[in-house]
């Protein structure tokens, strides 16, 4: 098979394929922004868990003693 022949055949080969494979590409931005809000709410759920578990313990209450 002479050279240009095979690139040819390749060059349609490669066309087809990268034709098909795009049917199944997952759009970019829609999966960044997926990614971006899933980050967001893994956050939000860590500050309102840090809040319940790091209020201050109520203190005794002392008595005044003036110097």
């Amino acid at each position: 098979m002479h050279a240009d022949v095979h690139h040819l055949l390749h060059t349609f080969e490669s066309a087809e394929l990268r034709s098909g494979a795009s049917e199944f590409r997952i759009p970019r931005a829609t999966l960044r922004t997926r990614i971006g809000w899933t980050l967001v709410e893994v956050g939000l759920r860590l500050t309102a868990q840090g809040r319940e578990t790091a209020a201050p313990a109520p203190r005794a209450a002392t008595a005044f003693h003036p110097a």
